[in-house]
């Protein structure tokens, strides 16, 4: 009888002290876990910088948008799209490469709910945050359409972009993007991470990125008729070891965008983070299109 009662008491121990454990860890994390660059960082950043970039808010879907820009809006407009969870700072380094500065207009973008737009409140459908990049777009002066790049959730995004938004766009370039919905992995700690009680404990980054992940299968198999629609100039650019998104994406984009030029770099060895570790190739790609 006394062994089963130690059962008893050992079983219920570890039913209580696991999530105490778990939540204990989303508390510390949401104190520790800095996910975009603070504004003195920024400062620093550009700091004896020639040109210096603006900061500036619209109003897109019904939402704040915050971008950063740099150059005259008459030079060819390129945008950024930043991933899951992520910042317009994921691509600051762009924002002082000698081969585009005075080529191009550059603005990078916070997406719905992350960075200064928004933060804490998620936008799940691609389709509404597309609408809410319109008004970006529509700040471009040059007589082309801009090029958008977008690095992991942000390859979907834009593509839904060109797909609701064809007039606006002139090109694309997928980086390491998740497009293809038969490929989403079904990860069961982004339910845990859904609990009434773990959400606000996570830092606000990390669960707008989880709600806006959770219904993406969904919204990519939406996308789906769209593709064929795309007639403007793609290029993906996709690490050949990528852990986090598939390589066979961009397979899938070859395969979908049937009615568009579609151009694929494979990088051999090369993980998800291709903004941070081989910048120089996502230059070449919005050098080559803007010779287009």
């Amino acid at each position: 009888m006394v062994t089963g009662r130690r059962r008893i008491s050992r079983t219920f121990t570890r039913w209580l002290l696991g999530p105490v454990l778990l939540w204990g860890l989303l508390a510390l994390l949401s104190r520790c876990v800095q996910l975009r660059m603070s504004d003195k960082k920024v400062k620093a950043y550009f700091a004896g910088s020639p040109v210096q970039p603006v900061f500036a808010f619209t109003k897109g879907g019904g939402r704040s948008i915050h971008y950063v820009s740099l150059g005259a809006d008459t030079l060819p407009l390129v945008v950024f799209v930043h991933g899951s969870p992520g910042s317009w700072d994921a691509f600051i380094g762009f924002f002082k490469d000698s081969l585009l500065l005075g080529k191009a207009r550059l603005i990078s973008v916070d997406r719905p709910g992350f960075g200064k737009s928004n933060l804490g409140k998620p936008e799940r459908s691609l389709k509404a945050q597309a609408a809410s990049l319109v008004p970006v777009l529509e700040t471009n002066r040059s007589a082309t359409r801009p090029i958008l790049v977008g690095h992991s959730l942000g390859g979907p995004l834009i593509a839904r972009v060109a797909m609701d938004y064809p007039q606006l766009v002139g090109g694309l370039i997928l980086v390491a993007p998740s497009v293809d919905p038969a490929l989403e992995p079904k990860e069961w700690y982004r339910k845990v991470g859904d609990f009434l009680l773990v959400r606000p404990l996570l830092p606000a980054e990390i669960d707008v990125s989880n709600q806006e992940i959770l219904p993406l299968r969904g919204e990519l198999t939406r996308m789906l008729p769209g593709w064929k629609t795309l007639t403007l100039p793609i290029t993906v650019i996709q690490g050949e070891k990528d852990q986090l998104v598939p390589a066979a994406n961009a397979d899938f984009v070859k395969r979908s965008a049937v009615n568009a030029p579609v151009k694929v770099v494979m990088i051999p060895g090369m993980n998800h983070f291709i903004p941070w570790e081989r910048p120089g190739v996502i230059r070449e790609a919005i050098l080559s299109h803007l010779k287009d």
